[in-house]
């Protein structure tokens, strides 16, 4: 019965990861889209092949995903811990779906981190509120204002060194361009986001008894959820990629190198530096809103950044709900 159920929380890992995948497929190359740099189709296939690398590149923040938010051992039996994993996944793929359906680019993550903190708190667990705090608040509040305000500043450096250039030039080369920042941005999508469902899958194997001794990640939990994000990014996001790409302002190819390639350094050095499971979709975000910016405070369309926010904000808060309402149901099931 137990091997079972760790099956199916496995299975279920997958599906939000591929979720995850067609969900933050946008965070990638909207703005290469958007600047026609690349056609929808290449873009897709270069960003699920990147995505795919940057998954097998690292486990810090699978670590943090997988021992840090909640505290697995605390359940009272392993059919209670795989309900509380189950519940916790659930909890994020629907709210991945909602916001997906509605075109609200969403964090993932903290959809995740959200719906492992309700289960843990529905369930009585010990949560880890200082690795919640350290590694997802603070990074959620200071990630969007770096990525706005370094995309700012490198776009006003970039449009006075190119000042006097020959427009038409400078757009084919920075278009030329954006393939190499939409490939570093799809690298680190893969390396922060598929990393958080091989924390969720160690999760599982932990709480049914069978999980790595040596606390290592297996390398089947990341080939698949490499595997998973990479399909699922394939399959695209076409509703939040208009969003990002059209919405918030109107992008030409220098902006959305400069939005890219800053967002891709961001989570870089969070990954590697921090151990932190920081947000790629704010991240890309903001970066676009900061280079919008530098055009004129205009450009940006406050009032579609400002529904962004309020679903920024609402994710954590939204998935813990959701989870913990799917903890309580799946317990009186199959508890």
């Amino acid at each position: 019965m137990e091997i079972a159920l760790v099956v199916v929380v496995v299975a279920f890992s997958l599906a939000f990861d591929y979720t995850n995948g067609f969900h933050d497929a946008a965070n990638a190359i909207a703005t290469s889209v958007s600047t026609r740099a690349l056609t929808p189709r290449a873009a897709l296939l270069m960003a699920a092949s990147f995505n795919l690398l940057g998954a097998m590149l690292g486990t810090e923040v699978a670590k943090t995903i997988g021992s840090g938010i909640i505290h697995i051992d605390d359940a009272s039996s392993t059919h209670q811990g795989l309900i509380m994993v189950l519940s916790a996944v659930i909890g994020a793929t629907v709210w991945n779906l909602i916001t997906w359906w509605f075109g609200m680019p969403s964090s993932s993550s903290h959809a995740l981190i959200g719906a492992l903190t309700g289960v843990g708190v529905a369930s009585g667990v010990t949560v880890h509120w200082d690795v919640i705090l350290d590694k997802v608040v603070i990074p959620m509040v200071v990630s969007p204002l770096v990525g706005f305000s370094l995309a700012f500043v490198i776009m006003v450096g970039v449009l006075w060194l190119f000042r006097n250039a020959n427009p038409h030039k400078v757009t084919r080369r920075f278009r030329i361009a954006q393939t190499a920042s939409a490939a570093a941005m799809a690298l680190g999508h893969g390396l922060q986001d598929a990393q958080k469902t091989m924390g969720v899958i160690v999760l599982a194997l932990v709480a049914g008894g069978v999980g790595p001794a040596d606390g290592e990640i297996p390398l089947w939990v990341k080939l698949s959820a490499a595997l998973a994000i990479s399909l699922g990014t394939y399959a695209g996001g076409w509703r939040i990629m208009r969003t990002l790409g059209r919405k918030v302002i109107e992008l030409d190819p220098a902006r959305g190198f400069v939005a890219e390639s800053v967002a891709a350094t961001v989570l870089y050095v969070t990954a590697l530096g921090f151990q932190a499971p920081i947000s790629t979709t704010q991240t890309i975000t903001s970066a676009i809103m900061g280079v919008g910016a530098s055009k004129r405070l205009s450009a940006v369309r406050w009032g579609v950044a400002g529904n962004i926010a309020i679903a920024w904000v609402l994710t954590i808060p939204a998935a813990a709900s959701v989870a913990a309402i799917m903890y309580f149901l799946l317990f009186t099931l199959l508890g």
